[in-house]
């Protein structure tokens, strides 16, 4: 039996088709996706991610112990109040898991992982904090509930729902960074390339927030809607376009793995290290008529090939898209070709993000 989140009954309520996803009951939209997409693009738009693994680590060697388990380097992290993105890595460079850590102050850390790899994850950093940092205290925060209000009219929204006081902080947020108040944790991250909110509260006071968002005029929106925005943006997804048999440099990721100082031993670092990336990440826009699916051949002039890792169609640009895993010798060419149920039609191939804030990143052919 699948597990269901806070927000189980408010979604059956709405109109949400339920569907299985990595062991929970998700909406996968609430009637249209497409309009929850053009929602969030153009106004804001609620999504339920409390299926997501929220991990605290507190204690002397917080710090310490994550410079060893994560590819970027949370020293970095000098202000309470700031997140950053890191791949976790297996001994061989693999990716067991993309997340955000946030620096709470005080050797105080949060971790959102994905929730498909929960169980492995816990596991994983449980069993290295056992061996490298038993003074770090692990708690699996299953109490929390998780919403992400986005589109470029999230703080609009936002300020018909929490007290002037707290609005003032949440506007001063940048990218990146986050405050803790009685109303959540709200962090100014997201995956839809839009601005917009992740907050984190009481799994108790969900259902409540959730409709006091969508009666201040977001949309609810589902798993089909949160796919496509990501997809438009160029964020990877695990299992996908991220999995343990290839690097971060392999998967579009490069600039998350920090290799100074020298002496930070990070997990992974010295199969990095010895290793030279097999493959590359681009994005692909179809110049005709067709869909692109997760597995489709691409095919170079020089007779290079590769896969694409994650496609579909982007609503904003009414064109097929793709991101690709490619030989390092072709990512630098301008076309190929997909094999489309056998045959050949012709792609771009373009270095994403395709949609960001709305609006096109890349040039479009006329077809």
């Amino acid at each position: 039996m699948n597990l269901r989140t806070a927000l189980f009954d408010c979604h059956v309520a709405a109109g949400g088709r339920m569907v299985p996803f990595g062991g929970w009951d998700m909406p996968l939209h609430y009637g249209s996706q497409l309009q929850e997409h053009h929602r969030v693009r153009a106004e804001a738009g609620v999504f339920d991610v409390s299926h997501m693994t929220i991990v605290d680590l507190e204690g002397r060697g917080a710090q310490a112990f994550l410079r060893h388990l994560l590819a970027n380097d949370v020293a970095r992290l000098t202000a309470p109040g700031s997140a950053l993105y890191s791949c976790m890595l297996n001994e061989a460079g693999g990716i067991l898991d993309d997340l955000i850590v946030y620096f709470r102050g005080e050797a105080r850390y949060r971790l959102v992982v994905n929730a498909a790899t929960r169980a492995r994850d816990l596991a994983w950093i449980d069993s290295h904090r056992a061996v490298s940092a038993p003074e770090v205290a692990l708690t699996h925060r299953a109490d929390l509930a998780m919403l992400a209000l986005q589109g470029p009219m999230a703080e609009r929204v936002l300020a018909q729902v929490y007290p002037a006081a707290t609005m003032t902080a949440v506007r001063a947020l940048q990218a990146f960074q986050f405050l803790e108040r009685p109303e959540g944790f709200i962090a100014r991250t997201g995956y839809t390339g839009e601005d917009g909110f992740e907050i984190m509260l009481p799994a108790a006071s969900a259902p409540a927030f959730w409709r006091a968002l969508v009666a201040a005029g977001a949309a609810p929106c589902g798993l089909g809607a949160r796919d496509t925005l990501r997809l438009e943006a160029g964020l990877a997804l695990y299992g996908t376009d991220l999995d343990d048999a290839h690097t971060p440099a392999e998967c579009g990721l490069a600039w998350t793995v920090v290799l100074t100082p020298p002496e930070r031993g990070f997990i992974g670092r010295a199969a990095l290290a010895a290793g030279t990336p097999r493959f590359r990440q681009v994005g692909l826009v179809l110049e005709e008529r067709g869909v692109l699916r997760n597995g489709l051949a691409v095919r170079f002039a020089d007779g290079a090939e590769g896969m694409i890792t994650s496609g579909g169609f982007s609503p904003t640009l009414q064109r097929a898209i793709a991101l690709a895993r490619v030989p390092p010798a072709a990512a630098g060419q301008r076309q190929c070709e997909v094999l489309l149920r056998g045959q050949p039609v012709k792609a771009a191939v373009v270095k994403p993000p395709f949609v960001r804030h709305g609006q096109p990143c890349i040039a479009l052919a006329s077809r």
